[in-house]
């Protein structure tokens, strides 16, 4: 099995109409993922899923401005085994679900995943990148690797974003 990495870039479009605002995914693998978000509104915590994307394929998952910080991905590989994963849990389901609340998962009848943090820096958009790298690992899932990229200013290079906040709002590891 391949380890998995992830790559998180924010799109900017070069057009003189105002940019989506919307949180996407895009998977650069040749196999079929599906994805799960996790996210805290006004409302408090949910979580959805699942999209389904093709090989070399992206889809928005949330439209509009986002309105949080941080959000929280799972995605798992249909045709070769393996997850994208992390260390905050949240609730999901084998099948299509929006979950509101991420606490006693298992006894209110639901799974509980770990799902990878996005920090999107406060930015109106977000996309990110699902890759897999070439290195042989072990044969299980593996904990994802990533990295924050800021939106290139227009004639200036991208910049590697700050390090995540330590005592940001997250979901509690259970």
């Amino acid at each position: 099995m391949r380890l998995r990495g992830i790559l998180l870039a924010c799109c900017l479009l070069g057009t003189a109409a105002p940019a989506a605002a919307d949180f996407r995914l895009c998977n650069n693998t040749g196999s079929r993922v599906g994805v799960a978000i996790g996210y805290k509104d006004s409302d408090g915590w949910t979580t959805e899923g699942w999209w389904n994307l093709s090989a070399r394929n992206c889809d928005t998952l949330l439209k509009g401005a986002l309105v949080a910080r941080f959000y929280y991905v799972y995605a798992i590989d249909y045709d070769r085994g393996g997850e994208w994963s992390g260390k905050a849990f949240m609730c999901t389901r084998d099948k299509e679900f929006t979950i509101r609340g991420i606490e006693d998962c298992l006894a209110r009848g639901f799974d509980r995943t770990g799902f990878f943090e996005v920090d999107t820096s406060e930015q109106r958009s977000w996309t990110v990148q699902l890759t897999e790298s070439t290195e042989q690992g072990p044969q299980r899932a593996t904990t994802p690797q990533y990295t924050p990229v800021t939106p290139p200013q227009p004639g200036a290079n991208p910049q590697i974003a700050p390090p995540m906040l330590p005592n940001a709002p997250r979901p509690p590891a259970r």
